[in-house]
């Protein structure tokens, strides 16, 4: 790699090949023609393995020097985001790895069922199949029939993150702002990628918590969730609801918003439902070793101006004991509000099946 300050460890770059929707394949015919597949595959610890036909093309590519690769994009960046003038400061982050060996087959039957149950439980997780083994009458034809091939890990594994490392914490700082601006699908994840990949740079100021010892994040994703089930339990709006709800909920969620302590631990959430005309703020929770310090306030304003709220005509909440906070931010009790006609606030309420809350609630 040109520029080490790209590189990403192994881990991560094995963590992109896993979670890639497809995976590409870069290899040569015996005449010397370039080949290149776009291919579901099978990321195992000792490599990158897919299957075919044994009269298509990729059979006849066996044995020669081949490249897997996948690639995610973070953002685009407008050049107006460095400078106001001038088009050259207009950038593309990403995430990109890639995998340098030998195209070969696979043919011992135990190893051949493990690439396609891999395969099965990534594309179909609800299983509904009959296991995958080579000692199964159903399957041992199959599996001496079909071709399961891949490239094997090897040092040859390179992972790039783009994410502005080369940048002064002065432009990192400029181009944070013009996400949160923008905001466009994906920028508020960009900023947080951005953010993860340059820790020294200094936060901008729709970030500032204000608060010492907290850094405030505008995009929690999957690997929160466990932790905020640990924030809302006990909290009175959860009382009689299923545990296993609350994870799903804010993983669904338009804009999720949150604050950890200086070990990373997750200390105050917050999320919303939005669309262009209406908005519902839910769980709102700070740890107890945290309030009275202003920080679920910080939290609430900065999701109010998180891109899927700040132009949202209506935004509501329900609150058993926090009006004063809210209305600092102008919000007002909607039994007083002028209404178009008389109406009803109707419910359907209904049994949650066990399995609602994933395949881990249990």
């Amino acid at each position: 790699m040109r520029r080490e300050i790209f590189r990403a460890g192994r881990a991560e770059a094995l963590a992109l090949l896993r979670r890639a929707p497809t995976v590409h394949l870069a290899t040569t015919t015996p005449e010397g023609a370039p080949v290149l597949r776009a291919l579901d595959a099978a990321v195992l610890d000792d490599g990158v393995w897919f299957h075919g036909a044994r009269a298509g093309e990729k059979a006849r590519c066996l044995g020669r020097a081949a490249v897997v690769s996948a690639e995610e994009l973070v953002a685009h960046l407008p050049s107006w985001m460095a400078d106001p003038v001038r088009a050259c400061p207009a950038t593309t982050l990403y995430r990109s790895v890639q995998a340098h060996g030998t195209l070969e087959e696979l043919t011992d039957p135990a190893r051949k069922a493990e690439v396609l149950s891999a395969l099965m439980a990534r594309w179909q997780p609800e299983g509904r199949y009959r296991p995958i083994r080579a000692d199964d009458p159903l399957y041992a034809g199959e599996l001496r029939g079909i071709l399961v091939l891949g490239v094997r890990l090897g040092e040859a594994l390179d992972g790039k993150w783009k994410l502005l490392q080369n940048r002064t914490p002065e432009q990192i700082g400029a181009a944070l702002a013009g996400l949160w601006a923008r905001g466009a699908p994906g920028d508020v994840a960009a900023i947080e990628a951005v953010r993860a990949a340059n820790p020294g740079a200094p936060e901008p100021a729709f970030l500032a918590a204000g608060i010492p010892g907290v850094r405030l994040h505008v995009a929690l994703g999957e690997a929160d969730a466990p932790a905020v089930v640990a924030l809302l339990a006990g909290e009175y709006w959860w009382e009689g609801e299923p545990a296993a709800l609350a994870g799903p909920s804010h993983l669904a969620s338009t804009a999720w918003v949150g604050a950890r302590d200086a070990d990373g631990a997750l200390v105050a959430s917050a999320r919303a439902m939005a669309d262009p005309r209406h908005a519902w703020i839910y769980d709102v929770v700070v740890a107890p070793a945290w309030r009275g310090r202003g920080l679920g306030k910080r939290l609430v304003a900065l999701l109010l101006d998180h891109p899927a709220l700040r132009r949202t005509r209506f935004v509501r909440l329900v609150t058993r004991d926090a009006q004063g906070l809210y209305a600092r931010f102008g919000f007002a009790d909607a039994a007083g509000q002028r209404r178009s006609g008389t109406s009803t606030e109707m419910v359907l309420v209904r049994e949650v099946p066990a399995e609602a809350g994933g395949a881990d609630a249990a």
